[in-house]
């Protein structure tokens, strides 16, 4: 049996010791055999605001070792917040000077598309990540051009259906993926597919802050495990979302943070740890692990009974995808 961890956002912004924000979980993710998260922020040094995002600011390279210190084996880095080549090259750089895979950016859309692969005495384990979540100029990886591996989508608004009697009445928002961004990361499913034997989706997307999940997310969800994957993992909202199994595969709508430094975030939050239980070559268990920062920001692990009012809450969410996690020990699949 083996054990692989999923984390949701990780902002290295601010840290000034690598060894504080994973010291109380290093010995918990240390005993697994993969840790993947997303890393949201660059780690590159500037005092340059994110070009489009007021008030953001690069990770800086300071706090990168803290990734290692607290076993992370891969990470994602396609999301809003990596942004320009600079950046970019920089963050990549960094990670492979410690020895961390990544997925999701690179100097061109090739790499940027590139799956991550890792051996586990025997099992092999693919992850992908993608952004919905962008700026439309700059920030997408193109044929030669650095940047993130993109997954539009888009949006329209219908009239609230009484607006003849009740003027102002919001508009209900439809989302729906871009069809040749869902064809590309279908394909890229494909092609990872009979390559490994657990196969991960990562995807940044969502509403900042918000708990309610737009049907472009579950529509990629659904598009994901249809093409392979046997896990789709959401961050960006930094909170948590709710979970469904389709088709007997987990899909995590948001997992929300597992370490925030930046100032730009609340740190009155609670986050998801995934811990996937996998047995010859196949998922046959995935728990659900709250995890929130104490005064130190440093990230720990929670009980179930602790944050019993987040946990509820992630339980209603998912019961609107027919889920219904058994808080026993946090599992939602097996």
């Amino acid at each position: 049996m083996q054990t692989l961890v999923l984390t949701g956002d990780v902002n290295l912004r601010n840290v000034s010791d690598p060894g504080v924000p994973f010291a109380l979980v290093a010995d918990t993710l240390g005993e697994t055999n993969v840790v993947f998260g997303n890393l949201e922020g660059g780690l590159y040094d500037s005092t340059v605001e994110v070009p489009y995002k007021r008030g953001w600011f690069h990770a800086g390279t300071e706090g990168a070792p803290a990734l290692q210190e607290g076993g992370f084996h891969a990470v994602g880095c396609a999301n809003n917040v990596t942004f320009g080549e600079e950046a970019i090259v920089s963050t990549l750089a960094h990670l492979d000077e410690m020895g961390i895979a990544h997925c999701g950016a690179g100097t061109s859309r090739s790499q940027a598309r590139a799956p991550v692969v890792l051996e586990r005495d025997g099992t092999s384990y693919g992850f992908l990540q993608y952004t919905s979540v962008f700026w439309p100029i700059g920030h997408e990886a193109d044929d030669d051009t650095t940047g993130v591996a993109a997954l539009k989508a888009h949006t329209a608004y219908q009239p609230n259906v009484r607006i003849p009697e009740m003027p102002g009445g919001p508009p209900t928002v439809v989302t729906w993926p871009d069809a040749d961004y869902l064809k590309a990361f279908e394909d890229d499913i494909g092609a990872l597919r009979g390559r490994v034997d657990v196969l991960v989706v990562s995807c940044h997307w969502g509403i900042s802050g918000s708990d309610e999940t737009a049907d472009y997310q579950v529509a990629l969800a659904h598009a994901g495990i249809d093409a392979g994957a046997d896990l789709v993992m959401g961050h960006g909202p930094h909170v948590i979302q709710g979970a469904e199994v389709y088709k007997g595969k987990a899909a995590f709508y948001s997992l929300g943070n597992f370490h925030f430094g930046s100032e730009a975030v609340e740190q009155d939050w609670v986050g998801l740890m995934l811990s996937v239980k996998v047995d010859g070559g196949r998922i046959v268990q995935v728990n659900c692990h709250p995890v929130r920062p104490n005064a130190e920001r440093q990230t720990v692990v929670r009980s179930v009974t602790d944050e019993r009012e987040a946990m509820q809450a992630f339980e209603h969410l998912s019961r609107r995808f027919g889920a219904t996690p058994g808080f026993s020990d946090g599992a939602i699949l097996g």
